[in-house]
């Protein structure tokens, strides 16, 4: 039962319903969201139970080892706020002890030093704490038994489990927790995870603190320990998820909403701005005039985010005066229609010097944008003894220039991909579509390319995340960019004559378009449309 190629054979209706609606990459996943909406819980609690169904079904994604954000929409207030869940860098993590350790120049990838606090747990209790309606322990109850009673693996996530145990888990600590004798389960195969549901049910009964600190902090810090990491009990114990507020601009009378720094939402904010002046509805959704204008905008946003964005406690960002019409009109001046820009950098605003992605809305109309991540896969691969989740390595995300808002620092939260997002109408802020793209430095571009799609092509959720995706690369200082094999030959063609280096991706390959997930809401009947990315292994589900 191993996935064929990765090609898009088959046809998926989007999906329709009268009540709420779950989208994510695992099948079993979203229905552990329908069932808690089954109970009588909302969208925060369905969001909530996804994750941690998540974390059982699709490990090499994600977990509560790692880090999250949320976005909720209040349906009885029209509000949106915003809850970054991301942990901070060691209080002894500083930039003179990489150096002394002679990791001045780079730190690798699975590093112990690139793990930063887990921020996960706190982000999940807090959701259902501040949002939601049920307790924790009804919340973890289906996660609880898909870990324990076993579950059949999925194919896209068997490929991709294979992948991390071979790279990640034969070399760290107690990783076989994660295997079956040292592989990864097959597809369909039946795959348990007592130790996992042990810790889910330990936060159940005792809340984030048994997390932060009880016997499964105590095993985190042993086994960073071992690793060589300076991370301290103190350090988890002093952890909290912030509430903050969310950043917007309107395209073309929708309002799309993202978190702020230290995420990277910003990003796909500021190409939107960028897009606004031209008419992309005229040109066809896959020529190389409408692409070749994203693909400048969304160089130009990774230009601004790449410099600005950090942890706001550090090097706050000037987000008023770079999501200002003013800026994006003076930014536009550096796309040439007809010719990539071979010489983009950040702008200086006029005044001033592997992740998984769901949406849950509920029948009232409230809804959570979810996103949660370990980061490269597995993240590091290390599993905190008994504890079956693998430990992120966000640090990684930190730049070792001390001169650099994103330098690190004791205590300091690292530039964060992933981002959940929502729309609303900007004309009432009723809601308009709960969504998201995960896909490390690809979720940016993936919420201006399917924002794009539903409001200047007017495709339905299922139609705009089956649409073939541009990738481009963060570094700026090239024009490489990334396509997917189904774009025509004659964009492919054009696109290299106006100055990208174009290349064509298909296969497993395309796990680097990211996976999106697209739940629309009828200002009228209420009915909500849902889609789920043919890249991933999952789907849509209505509540009946």
């Amino acid at each position: 039962m191993n996935p064929p190629e990765h090609t898009f054979q088959s046809y998926r209706s989007p999906v329709f319903s009268r009540k709420g609606m779950v989208a994510s990459s695992q099948p079993l996943a979203s229905a552990a969201g329908i069932s808690v909406l089954n109970r009588g819980g909302n969208a925060a609690d369905a969001a909530v139970a996804v994750a941690a169904a998540l974390n059982v079904t699709e490990p090499t994604s994600t977990g509560i080892g790692g880090d999250a954000f949320a976005l909720y929409y209040d349906a009885a207030s029209r509000s949106v706020r915003a809850l970054n869940g991301s942990g901070r860098a060691p209080g002894q993590l500083t930039l003179s002890l990489l150096r002394q350790q002679g990791l001045g120049e780079s730190l690798p990838p699975l590093h112990p030093h690139t793990v930063t606090v887990p921020g996960a747990c706190a982000a999940w209790c807090d959701t259902s704490a501040r949002w939601g309606r049920l307790s924790m322990a009804e919340v973890l109850q289906p996660a609880i038994d898909l870990a324990e009673q076993g579950f059949p693996v999925s194919p896209l996530t068997a490929y991709f489990w294979q992948r991390g145990a071979e790279r990640q888990l034969a070399q760290a600590p107690n990783g076989w927790e994660l295997t079956i004798e040292g592989r990864a389960p097959r597809a369909g195969e039946l795959f348990r995870n007592p130790t996992l549901a042990a810790t889910f049910r330990a936060v159940a009964e005792g809340g984030k603190a048994t997390f932060y600190q009880g016997r499964i902090a105590e095993a985190i810090i042993t086994v960073l320990r071992e690793c060589g990491s300076v991370m301290t009990l103190e350090d988890l114990a002093a952890h909290d998820s912030e509430l903050v507020e969310p950043i917007s601009t309107v395209y073309r009378g929708i309002r799309v909403w993202e978190c702020p720094p230290n995420g990277q939402g910003l990003a796909a904010l500021l190409a939107l701005n960028l897009l606004e002046a031209y008419p992309l509805a005229e040109m066809e959704p896959l020529s190389p005039e409408r692409l070749h204008l994203m693909i400048e905008a969304m160089r130009l946003a990774f230009a601004d985010a790449r410099r600005y964005v950090a942890d706001p406690a550090f090097s706050p960002a000037p987000l008023k005066e770079l999501l200002s019409s003013a800026y994006a009109d003076h930014r536009r001046r550096l796309i040439d229609p007809h010719r990539a820009n071979p010489e983009l950098r950040y702008g200086v605003p006029f005044g001033r010097s592997d992740t998984v992605y769901f949406s849950v809305v509920d029948a009232e109309g409230n809804a959570c944008s979810f996103i949660n991540s370990n980061y490269m896969g597995l993240g590091t691969g290390i599993i905190p003894k008994g504890c079956g989740f693998t430990l992120q390595n966000r640090g990684h995300n930190f730049s070792l220039d001390p001169n650099h808002p994103n330098a690190l620092a004791p205590g300091k939260r690292p530039y964060h991909t992933i981002i959940p997002a929502l729309a609303t109408r900007a004309a009432d802020e009723s809601l308009y579509a709960c969504f998201g793209v995960m896909g490390g430095f690809m979720q940016p571009q993936g919420h201006m390319q399917v924002i794009v799609a539903l409001v200047d092509d007017a495709l339905n959720p299922q139609a705009a995340l089956d649409q073939p995706r541009f990738q481009i690369d963060p570094d700026v200082s090239n024009s490489q960019v990334s396509l997917e094999e189904e774009m025509p030959i004659l964009t492919l063609s054009r696109l290299a004559e106006m100055g990208h280096t174009v290349q064509p991706v298909g296969g497993m390959q395309r796990a680097a378009f990211g996976r999106g997930q697209i739940i629309l809401r009828d200002p009228d009947s209420g009915v909500l449309c849902g889609g789920s990315d043919p890249r991933a292994d999952g789907c849509a589900i209505p509540q009946i």
